[in-house]
């Protein structure tokens, strides 16, 4: 069956003349519509959030507060349905979708208890100097597809509780999940505070110059954050920018084979491998390459691929026809190339639904397109080194930034290894942990700002100076 959604705007749901059809990428059947907003729907949505600022802005933070745990309490009390929503649209698998509604539950909650306290710049007889954190204004919020509901709320969030307004655009290919949410809390937040409009691509450009609003958070890809940050350039936007990362796992040779191959696999297939944070390069060690790389292979062969709400499936279809597209693409310029492939390779275009089988290559040369570039998909190459400069060089020859690991047993040499990465993350025997209490960005063409943490919050912010002269005694 399609459903018809709405946007939000204003604290009214809306349609307009012209719907979007969404597509479920596990069967290729439109399972709902959603509206195509333009210039019209936007400048309504810009002007709401505009007027709400003004009240909003001024509001007591322990209220605000309580507005965005309203929303964790929404996402929390509505799990069920909205997890079955997200897999129905995204794909992943329902495991991995309640994992999703359940951290944006928990991500919103924790957030709501960072704080914005003033500094004490100075305290003498001759003058008293502070520092406050002031909103920027109205936020310009764009979401991706591949995980919808979390990044939403992570800048629904620290917008709301920095004193901000948003107007939110999901996705054109992941857009359900959040207008079911925006319904939930229309009557949970002011009018005008939260706005959610769907649109096409075209949609994104209008937002990011728009002259009313005054700050874009952005995650995707490089490509378009480059064109978001030269858009935002015309009229000084602050901008947030999490973006593409080609992030590369080293794993030492003392690491235990058994017990890392598992969370090696996962920590580049989970969400078909349409993670930002996932590992996209994996250096094993050569003493241990050949074992390991039978072992990761050996797990691989167990996965189940299909439809994610089908029981048993652990990795779901790629999102979207083009992304799709691109993987294949990957994938035959390897067999082109005459790489070696462990498991995996053998693709079908013609088939109904986007799956790519799990696909490992066996050390494929370092200027491989599936080596130098992000897969995004359920393609992981396995590279080997001999030492450990080698390895550190061969992980940061990237213009990417975002995310990296190290695998070994002895931590102390994790974390010497992992202090010359050039990332702006780096796990030590985990993957893709990401706290609410800690800032999460990008090095070089990874990104620009923060997310998550105090510095996160911060980025929703001006800083404002305000000194007294002191009379003197």
């Amino acid at each position: 069956m399609t459903t018809a959604y709405k946007a939000l705007i204003d604290g009214q749901m809306i349609d307009t003349p012209t719907m979007l059809d969404v597509v479920n990428p596990a069967n290729e059947e439109v399972i709902g519509r959603v509206p195509s907003c333009g210039e019209d729907e936007l400048d309504t949505a810009v002007a709401a959030a505009r007027r709400a600022f003004k009240t909003w802005s001024k509001t007591p933070i322990d209220d605000r507060r309580k507005v965005v745990q309203a929303i964790s309490g929404a996402i929390k009390d509505n799990a069920d349905e909205l997890f079955r929503l997200l897999t129905a649209e995204q794909g992943k698998p329902h495991a991995q979708a309640q994992q999703e509604i359940g951290g944006a539950a928990a991500m919103s909650a924790a957030q709501s208890t960072l704080t914005l306290e003033d500094e004490i710049n100075e305290d003498s007889d001759t003058r008293l100097s502070r520092t406050r954190r002031v909103p920027v204004g109205v936020v310009g919020g764009i979401v991706p597809w591949n995980f919808p509901v979390m990044m939403a709320v992570q800048k629904i969030a620290p917008a709301l509780i920095s004193g901000c307004t948003i107007v939110l655009k999901p996705s054109p290919f992941t857009p359900l999940t959040t207008l079911r949410l925006a319904e939930l809390i229309k009557d949970v937040v002011p009018a005008g505070v939260v706005n959610i409009i769907t649109g096409e691509d075209s949609l994104g450009p209008l937002i990011t110059g728009h002259p009313d609003i005054d700050k874009i958070t952005f995650t995707g890809s490089t490509e378009t954050g480059k064109k978001i940050m030269e858009g935002a350039s015309k009229d000084l936007k602050r901008i947030t920018l999490e973006l593409g990362g080609n992030d590369a796992s080293i794993v030492l040779p003392d690491a235990d084979v058994e017990k890392v191959a598992e969370q090696l696999f996962w920590s580049s297939f989970t969400n078909a491998g349409q993670v930002c944070i996932a590992a996209k390069r994996i250096y094993i060690h050569e003493d241990i390459y050949d074992d390991l790389s039978a072992a990761i292979a050996e797990y691989a062969r167990h996965v189940k691929v299909g439809d994610g709400a089908q029981q048993g499936t652990a990795v779901g279809p790629i999102q979207n026809k083009k992304q799709y597209e691109r993987v294949l693409e990957l994938i035959q310029d390897a067999k082109d190339n005459g790489h070696k492939f462990l498991v995996g390779g053998d693709t079908d275009p013609t088939g109904t639904g986007y799956y790519v089988p799990i696909t490992i290559l066996d050390n494929p040369p370092e200027d491989a397109r599936i080596v130098a570039e992000e897969q995004f998909g359920p393609v992981m190459p396995l590279m080997k080194f001999a030492t450990v400069d080698e390895a550190i060089s061969r992980a940061n020859a990237s213009e990417y930034g975002l995310a990296g690991a190290v695998w070994t047993a002895d931590t102390d040499k994790g974390v010497e290894v992992a202090e010359q990465m050039e990332t702006g993350t780096v796990w030590v025997n985990e993957f893709m942990h990401l706290s609410p209490f800690a800032p999460f960005g990008g090095h070089k063409q990874s990104g620009f700002g923060a997310e998550y943490g105090k510095e996160g919050l911060l980025e929703f912010t001006y800083p404002q100076v305000i000194t007294v002269k002191r009379e003197a005694a």
